[in-house]
């Protein structure tokens, strides 16, 4: 973020720009299935830690994703890098007015994320939030197939959810992070209508994206997550990583296009746990001092097509979206409040 707008949203009380994407907390059985995914198709780097723990690199941090041996098979945690002690103080002060239970990590807990200063509290979906001021950096090289990735003063991608109650998503991230509106999609994908909000925490075009089914409390995805995103250095970075993914056997969910509204250019594959895996380049960054809102009636300009998806597929997933009406949607009521309704 730029330093004026940095300075103006300090001022006025607010965190936003301070607030990056740090890390994602993974837990799965399928650890071989997870390593080969990382390290041969995706090209990150990998840190084995234990039998039941790794990390991959994609820079300097000591960790961007830690996986865990566990039943969930899918994510559990997020991790926000907080740039300053203030901001910081100032989120903990929110969740504890706001009386929502905080955890301090422990030392291990900290080391394992190459963090410092952590602490964790419920967020939608069951996926915990956890929020850190100090990443651990590491000399040692890495060793990668893909020749880099995008992070920085804007932290790393982005997390993509489907909720059945998007407004309080929304107002849960604006009461924490002040995040703010980008834009919105509206649009039928495999069947389904949906209506998308991606919101910004700092001047990356969105780090959080929610999609809702238009007009019905429907859940289509059966994990926590629909996708996770990392922006890829180059162009080649994501043709080669998208040839890898074929020829080492993983799912492709959609093919390489276009984005209408953040301009990225990517595909999506599929994890060894179920959810989507974006892997993108180039998307635009947001100028705070002109930037409004828009909605968009295509997710896509070009591409983008489900690949491999038989109408059994289709069925599935309306089978899904049914069994969401008996699971109430974990929404942290206290932070999201009624909600935020769109503008």
């Amino acid at each position: 973020m730029s330093a004026t707008a940095t300075a103006t949203a300090s001022e006025s009380g607010s965190v936003f720009g301070a607030v990056h994407l740090g890390y994602i907390v993974i837990e799965t059985g399928r650890f071989a299935d997870w390593r080969r995914f990382g390290t041969d198709a995706i090209g990150m780097h990998h840190d084995a830690l234990s039998r039941d723990l790794m990390r991959f690199r994609i820079d300097d941090q000591e960790c961007r994703f830690l996986i865990r041996r566990g039943p969930a098979e899918d994510v559990v945690a997020t991790g926000w890098h907080i740039a300053d002690h203030t901001a910081f103080e100032r989120i903990e002060a929110r969740i504890r007015a706001h009386g929502v239970p905080l955890t301090v990590g422990t030392d291990e807990e900290a080391a394992l994320r190459g963090v410092q200063r952590l602490l964790r509290f419920p967020g939608p979906k069951g996926i915990a939030q956890e929020i850190y001021t100090t990443p651990v950096t590491s000399a040692a090289p890495l060793h990668m197939l893909a020749s880099g990735f995008v992070t920085g003063d804007l932290g790393m991608g982005h997390i993509a959810l489907t909720s059945t109650r998007p407004t309080r998503v929304r107002g849960y991230f604006n009461a924490v992070f002040d995040a703010r509106p980008t834009d919105y999609v509206e649009e039928t994908i495999s069947g389904v209508k949906l209506r998308i909000r991606f919101l910004r925490v700092n001047e990356r075009h969105h780090s959080v994206a929610v999609a809702a089914v238009r007009g019905l409390p429907l859940d289509p995805i059966p994990t926590r997550v629909q996708h996770l995103n990392i922006q890829a250095a180059t162009l080649d970075d994501v043709a080669r990583s998208y040839q890898r993914v074929h020829e080492l056997g993983f799912d492709m969910a959609l093919s390489i296009g276009r984005h209408t509204n953040d301009k990225e250019l990517s595909y999506y594959a599929r994890t060894p746990s179920g959810f989507g895996w974006e892997v993108g380049w180039n998307p635009i960054v947001i100028d705070e001092t002109t930037w409004e809102p828009t909605t968009y009636r295509s997710i896509s300009d070009w591409g983008h097509l489900p690949v491999g998806r038989t109408i059994l597929d289709q069925l599935e997933q309306f089978r899904i979206g049914a069994r969401s009406l008996a699971r109430p949607e974990r929404t942290v009521p206290a932070l999201g409040g009624s909600g935020i309704p769109d503008d």
